[in-house]
């Protein structure tokens, strides 16, 4: 029977919140440097994830959703707090978000919500690397303060910032975590990636084998033919690589929550470090793609880009054939490209499985007509576009465009598409109008829930996306560490790479592959003029308003 009505909307069983006053349980997917592309409700031809595909079934699925930026810490950071990185002031990786900072997560905990994070975080340091850039030389004779006097702002230094980093969990003895973590009461982390995270999960680990660090990394892997940089194939067997862990966690949570009968509703982070790098799938999601059957991005073998920075790294890549780089970007063959792309549709299938065995377990506990399922991810992955791989100083789509599905059962939908512009900061906006919480004052997103309604065919809250990127380091050819500000429109990318020389603008309507870069095109001037005007505008509209004047004078 068609259960739709004259709008797409699909009948609205009995037992919704239009019914009565019930507040829905919320679970956030996370995945990590994951692109848009690459799911099958987005249409990539061979990457089978029906657990996904049927959340978007009946849920409304984003085409045109950005980073706020496009590394780990910053936009995870901004999905958390609503805010843009110059606002939290986590602008790159390497730096915590500040204990000062309020998060969605804390007001639904305020709110009598019952709140998780398993798997992920990163929303403080994880690894104890030093920084590239070093502090400013102090003058011979100059007096220096203490160091929690030394910057702008003085942290708030009786919170524990060093909740993930990978000595605390070495130790055999349970580790506490802050309550709240950032609005968090119950916390299991799954700290770095593929086979050698860290955490709650290698606590965990250290229980289930005897020596666990031999099955983990590439001198401990199996046998296997591929060659892809920061390939192997783990001993770790799948259930007990960190998708299963958290998937375990996860479970666990909700069967707990609903063995207690409680009537707080429940907001639940499932966070997993895959398909980040180092591909790393256990067991049959190994070889479950086969390389010479994965398609490679059209701009892949582009003979004349545009870009200086593609051009450095083909360069490099003639250079040092056999550089790896660590979390940069560097050129790929195609052969090596192939692999990476099938090794991640492995990782993203488990994560698929994984979100099934969620759904089963709300659907046996009763919870699943009350629980709306997010999806979504940190930034994208070059992932052959361009010929390059991971993540870097060049705002492609592949990396700043991610995916982002909203499935909610009380307000269910007929498989709605929506070309709205979203960034990151809006998911928090759109969690709490959904559920009936004020946002605080100096939050910077706005409620996606517009979109979402069966009566609109056109969002038209955005004009546009504004999304910063500071790094550490000069990367693929830059002399110096650049600030890249990317304003995107429905037609546009603009970037500006500060105190470069180099700037970006593409038309992604007639060039959707990012050939031609149309900055000093006298046909583009004009259009050049206006985002100009756009991007400064957007940057003012983005200044922090946080705190709120408490008089007049």
């Amino acid at each position: 029977m068609d259960t739709t009505n004259s709008t797409g909307e699909m009948a609205r069983p009995l037992g919704t919140q239009e019914a009565s006053n019930q507040l829905p349980n919320i679970v956030l997917v996370m995945t990590d440097q994951q692109r848009a592309d690459f799911l099958g409700c987005y249409g990539h031809k061979t990457l089978q994830t029906p657990h996904l595909d049927s959340l978007a079934a009946t849920g409304t699925r984003f085409e045109r959703c950005y980073v706020a930026s496009p590394v780990c810490m910053p936009n995870r950071s901004s999905i958390m707090t609503g805010r843009m990185p110059s606002a939290h002031r986590v602008r790159m990786n390497g730096i915590s978000l500040p204990s000062y900072e309020n998060t969605f997560v804390e007001l639904l905990r305020l709110r009598g919500y019952k709140t998780a994070l398993i798997g992920k975080s990163h929303l403080q340091n994880m690894v104890d690397h030093k920084p590239y850039i070093e502090p400013a030389t102090v003058a011979a004779g100059m007096w220096q303060a203490p160091p929690d006097y030394r910057e702008a702002l003085r942290p708030n230094s009786s919170y524990d910032y060093q909740q993930e980093m990978p000595e605390r969990w070495r130790s055999t003895a349970p580790m506490p975590v802050a309550r709240s973590f950032y609005g968090f009461e119950h916390v299991k982390f799954c700290t770095g990636h593929g086979d050698l995270a860290g955490g709650h999960y290698y606590q965990w680990l250290r229980k289930q084998v005897e020596s666990p660090d031999m099955l983990r990394g590439p001198t401990h892997g199996l046998p296997h033919n591929y060659t892809s940089p920061q390939a192997w194939r783990t001993k770790v067997p799948e259930e007990l690589y960190p998708t299963s862990y958290i998937a375990d966690q996860a479970e666990r949570f909700v069967r707990k929550h609903a063995a207690r009968g409680q009537t707080d509703p429940f907001f639940l982070t499932m966070s997993f470090p895959d398909p980040h790098h180092p591909f790393t799938p256990p067991g049959r999601y190994w070889d479950m793609y086969k390389p010479d059957e994965q398609e490679l991005p059209v701009s892949f073998n582009c003979s004349d880009d545009v870009l200086p920075q593609v051009q450095w790294a083909r360069a490099q890549r003639r250079l040092h054939p056999d550089a790896s780089a660590g979390y940069g970007a560097f050129a790929i063959h195609e052969r090596q490209a192939r692999e990476a792309i099938a090794l991640t549709c492995g990782m993203i299938t488990m994560i698929d499985s994984a979100v099934g065995r969620l759904l089963e377990t709300l659907r046996v506990t009763g919870k699943a007509k009350d629980t709306i399922i997010i999806f979504a991810s940190d930034h994208g992955d070059f992932l052959g576009d361009h010929g390059l791989m991971l993540k870097g100083p060049v705002h492609l789509q592949s990396l700043i465009r991610v995916p982002l599905i909203w499935h909610d059962p009380q307000r269910p939908m007929a498989k709605r598409v929506s070309s709205a512009l979203g960034s990151s900061i809006d998911i928090a906006a759109t969690i709490l109008e959904r559920v009936g919480i004020a946002p605080y004052n100096g939050m910077q997103g706005r409620s996606l829930m517009p979109a979402m309604r069966p009566a609109s065919t056109q969002y038209g809250g955005r004009d546009s996306v504004l999304i910063e990127e500071d790094a550490q380091n000069a990367d693929l050819g830059f002399t110096r560490a650049p600030r890249i500000r990317t304003l995107v429109t429905r037609r546009y990318r603009l970037s500006i790479y500060g105190r470069t020389g180099h700037a970006e603008l593409f038309d992604l309507s007639n060039d959707p592959h990012e050939f031609r870069n149309r900055w000093s095109c006298p046909d583009y001037l004009q259009v050049r003029r206006q985002l100009m005007e756009e991007l400064a505008l957007v940057e003012m509209e983005t200044a922090d308003q946080s705190p709120f004047p408490s008089y007049l004078a």
